[in-house]
């Protein structure tokens, strides 16, 4: 389901009050405008999310989407016609990537490679219907483009989705739920005291789709331990995976060599030295359940090191670095 490259690495519901005030038409075809992700300052906070995630066009207008988030995404639209086709991993689009601008009527996808802030993307819509609109790398990240006849009117305004997506953003980057247990009791935790959360989030929707707020950051990422004791991430985020990786990974999917698996379906390894290379390969949650498809696997969620000597280990998710997501592990003798 999930493959990266590393070159790419670098809400409340709505309430929409339909008015005749707000109603008009257009004579010509108009260029829309919306935005792909949002963030924090800090980088911190992403919100996975397409903004605003519903919108309402003529047919023969176009969309510009203006990618705004450290973290990759893609505008992507899956052919419909004759069947909806199955998703695709990124890595080779849908298949292939789309020239810009692109054009879309259900018949041939239309994907753009993994993008970040500074990037543009615009699709042309020359046929009428409702056009579902997701990203390869997050799957619950959604919206749907509603295309009209030009004989109907619309009932927005470029001002009206302008606002809607800064309400959007705001409403998902301040979502308190992504701060889960910050401070909890680590005696609690039935495997070992020495616990940190990699990632957390919280999946929301509203009636134009799904959006996702992901906090990139380790807690607890300056942790003093001693020698000989263990060390265990999870992976709290719905949408992202992540890593702990110490030193550099050989493949960035699978786990390095030294890594083996506990009875309760854990990956582990032990560090002997500040220079070894240890790497989780990705930890994230399973898929969620549909109904009438076979029920997902388990995923790996959890990662445990244990430490024999004194030193400084700093750690990093080797997909998330590049947004702050770094940790150390402080052995005492």
């Amino acid at each position: 389901m999930w493959s990266f490259n590393m070159t790419w690495r670098s809400c409340a519901v709505r309430l929409m009050v339909l008015l005749p005030v707000f109603a008009w038409s257009q004579s010509a075809h108009a260029q829309w405008h919306a935005t792909v992700g949002s963030q924090s300052i800090d980088q911190a906070r992403q919100a996975l999310a397409f903004l605003p995630n519903e919108l309402w066009i003529h047919r023969g207008d176009s969309i510009t989407w203006n990618f705004e988030a450290g973290e990759i995404h893609t505008v992507t639209f899956l052919s419909t016609v004759p069947t909806p086709q199955i998703r695709p991993p990124f890595d080779p689009g849908c298949p292939g990537f789309s020239s810009d601008p692109a054009t879309f009527d259900g018949s041939t996808c239309v994907t753009t490679p993994p993008f970040v802030e500074g990037a543009t993307f615009t699709v042309i819509f020359p046929a009428t219907g409702n056009f579902k609109l997701v990203c390869l790398v997050h799957p619950d990240m959604t919206a749907v483009i509603h295309v009209l006849d030009p004989s109907q009117r619309l009932p927005h305004t470029q001002d009206f989705y302008d606002h809607e997506a800064k309400e959007q953003a705001r409403a998902v980057l301040s979502d308190q739920d992504g701060n889960r247990h910050p401070h909890r009791d680590k005696s609690e935790h039935h495997h070992t005291g020495h616990q940190v959360t990699a990632g957390t989030g919280k999946i929301s929707t509203t009636a134009g789709g799904a959006e996702t707020l992901s906090v990139m950051r380790f807690t607890d990422d300056k942790m003093i331990i001693h020698a000989g004791q263990t060390v265990e991430w999870e992976n709290d985020d719905p949408e992202d995976p992540h890593t702990i990786t110490f030193g550099t990974p050989a493949d960035l999917f699978d786990p390095s060599a030294n890594v083996t698996v506990d009875a309760d379906g854990a990956r582990h390894a032990v560090v002997n030295s500040t220079s070894d290379n240890v790497h989780s390969g990705f930890i994230l949650a399973a898929p969620q359940e549909r109904i009438g498809l076979p029920q997902s696997p388990l995923f790996v969620t959890r990662f445990r090191v244990t430490f024999t000597r004194a030193g400084t280990y700093p750690y990093i998710c080797a997909l998330h670095d590049d947004l702050g997501m770094k940790g150390d592990i402080i052995v005492l003798p």
